[in-house]
């Protein structure tokens, strides 16, 4: 297949949705040579925050001169986006390549009777694995899909082990409860390999603790074995202190804005820290450097100034807290316009509750993901007086840009995928300028 059929092709699977469990994605492996088991990993979940840890930890070993792999998702414009080595992008060529070869496993798998057929994600996985090895990385940092326990990223043995955070979100997949979201999550917690988290109350550290002392796992949780503390912030970047033990206190410079980051560059760090324990070629240096060097697009991703335009994929309560905390912080007092595109699947109320203020503008789009999206009228009926349902998003864009004026903010959030249009129909736009 080349690179258009093989997009097809994901496509294609698209129509067997989220399955859970681990037969197919253990029968594509194995029949691929478990490419999974020839690299060193390290495994990170939560319900926010993972992509930016995952960045931070990725640049954190590319600073110590390591040759690294990263799998995340979403992707925002393009698929190749989930699959990077040494920071850049799968090509499309190898992109081809690793579904094309992946594709064979699974038609022989099924043909063999051994188990359905994989689902899109088991697919990119599985290629990720096999061009992770292929380019004979020296760590892959792998982000979970959904969940933990079932998620297909769940074959390996990682380094080190890391659950960001847990909050209501997948209720439908994960469970409607915060205890048993964090069971879901603790699924990716392996027999004596340490575990890093910035999960909080009882509710989530139970389940999770649980599970470390079950699999003799070591734990290192945020505000106990270590914390970071504020020295200055803007939207241009921070620079907070780290404490880790008693004896290690350091200076770190982000240009990650939000209250949020403080926690997740705490996170990667002790993690990586972790990874150097038995790799002395991650040095302090390689630490300082990479979370330094880390841009995470889509997370409170300033565009623009005068008007301020902002993009954030917040697409729950916890995620829709943390912009507002930030919104609040970098610009008091101020109205935001809110370019606003939600998944139905998601808790709406939850998140316009959190996020939206009566001093606000909402411009309401309904996000072109098929029949998940919510209508611009929903979402403009349950965001009050202030809002107002716009019949495509660059409409939207254009009437908050105008409202917002120089001096104004405009905040294009709700989903991941509506970051992804409106990123895809800004380049559109770029090119009939060009």
């Amino acid at each position: 297949m080349n690179y258009t059929e093989g997009l097809a092709y994901l496509e294609g699977l698209g129509k067997f949705g989220i399955q859970l469990g681990m037969e197919r994605i253990e029968g594509l492996l194995r029949e691929l040579g478990n490419p999974e088991q020839k690299i060193k990993t390290v495994h990170v979940t939560g319900t926010n925050g993972k992509g930016s840890v995952s960045s931070m930890i990725t640049n954190i070993l590319l600073a110590a001169g390591l040759k690294a792999g990263k799998f995340t998702s979403p992707h925002l414009v393009k698929y190749n986006e989930r699959i990077s080595v040494n920071g850049q992008n799968i090509s499309d060529e190898d992109f081809a390549t690793a579904i094309t070869a992946v594709k064979v496993a699974a038609d022989s798998i099924v043909k063999k009777g051994v188990c359905d057929q994989p689902t899109q994600f088991e697919i990119l996985t599985a290629a990720a694995f096999l061009h992770f090895y292929l380019q004979k990385v020296d760590y892959a940092v792998i982000e979970v899909g959904l969940g933990g326990l079932w998620d297909s990223t769940n074959v390996i043995t990682p380094v080190v082990s890391v659950i960001t955070n847990v909050a209501l979100d997948h209720t439908d997949r994960c469970g409607d409860t915060v205890a048993r979201i964090a069971m879901q999550k603790a699924g990716i917690i392996k027999e004596k390999v340490p575990l890093v988290t910035a999960a909080e109350g009882e509710e989530a550290l139970g389940p999770i603790v649980t599970m470390a002392m079950f699999k003799d796992a070591p734990v290192y949780l945020y505000g106990k074995a270590f914390y970071g503390t504020e020295v200055t912030s803007s939207m241009e970047g921070q620079k907070f202190t780290l404490h880790a033990g008693d004896y290690y206190h350091s200076d770190y410079e982000i240009k990650l804005p939000g209250e949020h980051q403080i926690k997740n560059t705490s996170v990667a760090i002790v993690a990586a820290k972790l990874v150097s324990k038995q790799d002395e070629r991650i040095t302090e240096l390689a630490l300082h450097i990479g979370v330094a060097n880390t841009l995470w697009p889509g997370r409170l991703e300033r565009i623009h100034k005068n008007p301020d335009i902002i993009l954030d994929g917040a697409h729950n309560p916890d995620g829709a807290r943390a912009l507002r905390k930030a919104l609040d912080k970098y610009y008091p007092q101020q109205p935001v316009q809110f370019v606003f595109g939600m998944m139905g699947d998601k808790d709406m109320s939850g998140v316009i509750k959190e996020l939206i203020t009566e001093k606000d503008t909402v411009h309401t789009v309904q996000v072109s993901n098929g029949s998940r999206a919510a209508t611009a009228e929903t979402l403009a009926g349950l965001a009050g007086a202030n809002a107002t349902a716009e019949n495509d998003l660059l409409t939207a864009y254009n009437k908050a840009v105008a409202a917002a004026g120089d001096g104004g903010i405009v905040c294009v959030c709700g989903s991941l995928y509506l970051v992804g249009e409106f990123k895809a129909l800004m380049l559109q736009e770029k090119e009939q300028c060009h």
